[in-house]
């Protein structure tokens, strides 16, 4: 076990990714804390030194906040899919890969994202993966964003910038409802992409 204090293993750890110290950053991927170990992810990211196999490693990590670091910086590399990660038993996981997937537009994920964004119990969840659907742009998400546009508010404000990409008649129909929706920011959404509705 460690000797020194987490608090001082996790400074360690972050300070490496500045000072070019890619054997201290490595370390701290196994120390039993999870702060150290998000520490050590985003030093060796920092210094270019974060490969595929330590990714894969952290996406699978027990503490959900080691897979969502690992996540928000996989999301700027090709590589490891990251499609399992919405699958998660911890809704803030699902979120962040959601929105990793967005980030990578990867159209492999769409279905799966559909899903979440019709049918998942937590509301961020569903948020995030309308704004990844709306992020890759494929019109086999479209039915997905278009029934989020019913969904709680804040999902359906995000469902109604999703849209933006996208025409026809559905489209239209969505951002009409939109102009009178019993919520403020969904209406101002559709005002903002749109403009104010002519009189």
């Amino acid at each position: 076990m460690p000797t020194t204090p987490s608090p001082e293993r996790r400074r360690a750890a972050a300070i490496a990714g500045h000072v070019g110290d890619v054997a201290t950053a490595a370390a701290a991927l196994a120390d039993p804390q999870a702060d150290v170990r998000i520490a050590g992810l985003r030093s060796l990211a920092r210094l270019e030194e974060l490969d595929e196999h330590a990714l894969v490693r952290a996406l699978a990590d027990p503490a959900p906040e080691v897979r969502i670091a690992a996540l928000e910086l996989a999301a700027r590399q090709a590589e490891p899919d990251l499609r399992a990660s919405l699958d998660d038993a911890e809704p803030m996981v699902v979120e962040a890969a959601a929105w990793a997937l967005g980030e990578r537009s990867d159209l492999g994920a769409v279905a799966r994202l559909s899903e979440i964004a019709t049918s998942h119990d937590e509301p961020l969840a569903r948020e995030a993966a309308v704004a990844a659907l709306g992020a890759i742009g494929d019109p086999s998400g479209l039915s997905a964003i278009l029934a989020a546009t019913r969904d709680k508010p804040a999902i359906r404000r995000r469902a109604i910038v999703c849209l933006a990409p996208f025409e026809g008649p559905e489209v239209d129909a969505a951002f009409a409802r939109a102009r009178s929706d019993r919520d403020r920011q969904v209406r101002d959404a559709v005002d903002e992409l749109l403009g104010p509705e002519e009189d």
